[in-house]
């Protein structure tokens, strides 16, 4: 197995390899051609500069901060001083650059991140699929030896975050979660993509999609890392622990999560169950009626497209041929939300999470397949706009019910060993995260043996 950020981090602490060694051979990572795409900017001075300066304290006989100079990527929403913040969009090709650092940048600066780069992202955000018109769309590194005749998508919005950790030029991805943006390109790459209750990490400095729906988080190798990030981004000491197998009682909804699942993810999906289930876990499977009524919350771009709209429209209104044509579709449907639906909106939207919360409290994650396909060819999605939009709504389904319900999220690989990435996702309601870490870590744990 390879070694993840803690491992590294330790290994750090215990001069068994210096931070400025782990940075070279991340940094030579992010040059090959698997990185084509996945970064905007670099920002290598300033990384070499946090990794010499954890070195230097190590040889002072100081403590070290927990990320321990390593390399982590940026989503090009935050704000790091120094440079522009772009958001994957040639309409902020004049943006200033920034003259503090986004609250969470300020909070891996702190923890002794080494900050490699900017990277690229679906176009403001607004799309599970990756794709990236204006700078390029890095390539799923994951599928390479398995198709090797095209690129696959890398998923979205966080594409380059996820690239980033897949090929080893960042131990961890910053980035962000409406409505999948962290658990879909993790799910597709075969990574960990842990979306914590929104409320938990602040998105001061970064650029919103929908201030209502968004979740800064990140991605990461392992969910022992997805428990340290986490710390680091809340400002909090996490009090995940993981426990027996056969302590675990889980969910898994009924209907529509279930649907359109290709064979691939179908056979790991059920693969998954059998391994929990064979150690002790107790799987429920169960009606969860509110699952049938969040389609309403989304009609004509819900939320979403409502903030979106308030943000963008007065940049649109000047800048629209900068935009990529299918970011400003999504984000115009929103113009024809009025204040009174979004009040329904949001009073529909309460109720559906008091039902949510109530109907799985016996339970202490509920299952679902992260995403229902392994990552498709990219080429024709690139021209095909109903191929495109179809494979975004299908990509966006699952992962964007947590975002909707309020609660938290993690998309962890289950796949046999050389098989097409699929992820599994387990989810609960607010304010459990540190439970279902707990149980992410026994589940990892669980998912690991029969590889």
């Amino acid at each position: 197995m390879s070694p993840d950020l803690s491992d590294a981090a330790q290994a750090v602490r215990t001069a068994r390899r210096p931070a400025a060694q782990w940075l070279e051979a991340s940094l030579a990572s992010a040059d090959r051609p698997a990185n084509t795409h996945t970064f905007i900017r670099r920002f290598d001075a300033e990384a070499h500069a946090a990794a010499q300066r954890v070195d230097a304290q190590r040889e002072a006989g100081a403590p070290l901060p927990p990320l321990a100079g390593l390399a982590v990527s940026v989503k090009d929403l935050f704000d790091v001083a120094g440079h522009p913040t772009t958001a994957g969009s040639r309409s902020l090709h004049d943006a200033k650059p920034a003259t503090a650092d986004a609250v969470v940048v300020a909070r891996l600066r702190a923890a002794g991140a080494a900050l490699v780069g900017h990277t690229n992202l679906t176009e403001f955000a607004y799309s599970g699929v990756g794709i990236n018109r204006a700078f390029g769309t890095p390539a799923n590194p994951a599928t390479a030896a398995l198709d090797p005749r095209a690129p696959r998508v890398p998923g979205g919005s966080t594409s380059g975050g996820a690239v980033s950790v897949a090929t080893g030029a960042a131990w961890a991805a910053l980035g962000s979660d409406t409505g999948g943006s962290i658990r879909i390109p993790a799910a597709l790459q075969g990574l960990v993509g842990f979306k914590c209750t929104a409320r938990l990490v602040p998105a001061d400095g970064c650029i919103p999609l929908s201030t209502t729906l968004d979740t800064v988080c990140a991605i990461t190798r392992s969910v022992r890392d997805a428990v340290l990030v986490h710390g680091v981004l809340a400002a909090d000491t996490p009090r995940a622990a993981a426990r027996p197998l056969a302590a675990l009682r889980l969910a898994l909804p009924r209907g529509v999560m279930l649907d359109q699942l290709d064979h691939a993810v179908a056979r790991s999906f059920s693969a998954a169950l059998r391994t929990l289930r064979d150690g002790g876990a107790v799987i429920d499977e169960i009606d969860l009626p509110v699952l049938d009524t969040l389609s309403r919350l989304q009609a004509q771009g819900g939320i979403a497209a409502a903030e979106a709209w308030a943000w963008h429209h007065e940049r649109l209104a000047s800048r629209e041929p900068d935009y990529d044509p299918r970011v400003a579709l999504r984000i115009r449907r929103g113009a024809a939300i009025r204040p009174q639906d979004m009040e329904v909106l949001r009073r529909e939207r309460a109720a559906s999470i008091a039902a949510f919360e109530q109907a799985v409290r016996p339970y202490q994650a509920l299952l679902s397949p992260t995403v229902p396909v392994v990552a498709p060819p990219l080429p024709a999605l690139e021209h095909d706009d109903e191929a495109f939009f179809a494979l975004n709504n299908l990509l966006l389904r699952n992962p964007s019910v947590v975002n909707l319900l309020d609660g938290c999220a993690i998309s962890l690989p289950c796949q046999p060993e050389g098989g097409w990435p699929v992820g599994l996702m387990l989810w609960a309601p607010a304010l459990a995260d540190d439970r279902l870490l707990g149980v992410a870590l026994t589940v990892e744990a669980a998912l690991a043996a029969p590889r």
